[in-house]
């Protein structure tokens, strides 16, 4: 934890601090040794909120980005009494979770129920194979295409997600943003790493991939834009999906209705043209044996 309750203030981790943990209320110790970012522990092991993570430094940077108190929330489900610490949790009701360990897909799917109207940020540097993956499907290299443009640069239909997005990922009900630049150190000489990658609820045959620079991200989730901006994106393709989709079936219908039905003395004939044939074949061989 980044902050803890010192006489009704919260406070960062200090050298020979103690505090109360602003979830639980329990005893909690600084910690502020060498190999760790310094940050708050609980005295002992209790059920505090069990979808809390150990931070990194790549928590702690992101969460930087927020104002103090909009840091580490705690929120409380008034029905079931259940609490949980939430990342960030802006002025305009919104949740980010900032994910860098693995997550089970049921615990991304109760987080999601929880906060509701939420966005993830998942650090895509915890596996080594992750990024390369991706960057094979960006680029096309796969036996298939993947990636297809739109009128939109910064927008793209992808088909087959799974080759390039970790699978735990791909059936969440809130979009899911990657940071494939994780501490900075790693090589990015052509510059793909610095953009966000934000996957939107898949609705059709193709998910929706969108490159986000971190500035727009940052000043769209403090500025309240980004939850009304997503909803009219999302709303815009489902809308073009539908529009698509009836496209087809008008013109399967339209195909349909243009073949051509055979029929023989007022009666269709399963057969079609190779029936009609067969028939007016052997009409013409009786007449000309009757004329013969």
């Amino acid at each position: 934890m980044h902050f803890a309750i010192i006489n009704d203030n919260r406070v960062m981790a200090q050298p020979k601090l103690q505090g109360l943990c602003s979830c639980c209320s329990k005893p909690v110790i600084a910690k502020c040794g060498t190999r760790k970012i310094w940050h708050w522990a609980h005295k002992r092991k209790t059920d505090c909120d069990n979808w809390w993570e150990p931070e990194t430094e790549w928590h702690r940077n992101w969460k930087n980005n927020y104002p103090a108190d909009w840091q580490e929330t705690s929120l409380l489900d008034e029905k079931t009494n259940e609490k949980h610490i939430a990342d960030v949790r802006t002025t305009h009701n919104l949740v980010i979770e900032f994910q860098h360990s693995h997550i089970d897909p049921q615990e991304r799917i109760s987080r999601e129920q929880f906060y509701k109207n939420m966005v993830w940020l998942v650090d895509g540097t915890r596996l080594k194979r992750d990024y390369p993956r991706f960057l094979k499907g960006k680029k096309n290299y796969f036996e298939n295409t993947i990636f297809y443009k739109t009128d939109n640069p910064k927008i793209f239909q992808v088909d087959l997600l799974d080759w390039c997005f970790p699978s735990n990922w791909l059936e969440s009900s809130v979009p899911v943003i990657f940071d494939f630049r994780g501490d900075g150190t790693m090589d990015d000489s052509e510059g793909l790493r610095i953009t966000l990658y934000c996957i939107f609820p898949q609705v059709g045959r193709y998910a929706r991939v969108v490159e986000i620079s971190r500035t727009a991200f940052i000043n769209a989730t403090i500025n309240g834009e980004w939850t009304s901006r997503v909803q009219k994106f999302i709303n815009d393709y489902k809308e073009q999906d539908a529009f698509e989709q009836q496209k087809k079936q008008q013109q399967t219908t339209s195909h349909s209705s243009n073949k051509i039905t055979y029929t023989w003395r007022g009666i269709p004939l399963i057969g079609g043209y190779r029936e009609y044939k067969r028939r007016l074949w052997a009409q013409n061989k009786s007449t000309r044996n009757g004329r013969s």
